[in-house]
């Protein structure tokens, strides 16, 4: 079973030993926008996984899973 978005995110982000802040900064995008993404919200737009994808290549993590689960991921309303 795959998780969802938002969970790949986190286990991104804590394996990063990042707090939302810092990951946020990391690629350029607000807190509450992390926050957002991690409470289901949202979704991120191509742009944010552009730079999603170009922190995990910066720092030696998986993307494929990580762009799987956007693909999959469903806006909670």
């Amino acid at each position: 079973m795959r998780i969802g978005f938002p969970e790949e995110i986190k286990r991104l982000r804590q394996r990063s030993f990042l707090t939302q802040q810092d990951f946020a900064e990391k690629i350029g995008v607000a807190f509450s926008t992390v926050n957002r993404w991690k409470s289901g919200r949202a979704k991120p737009n191509l742009k944010s996984m552009n730079s999603i994808n170009a922190f995990c290549l910066k720092n030696n993590r998986p993307y494929e899973i990580i762009e799987e689960a956007w693909l999959d991921n469903k806006i909670e309303k």
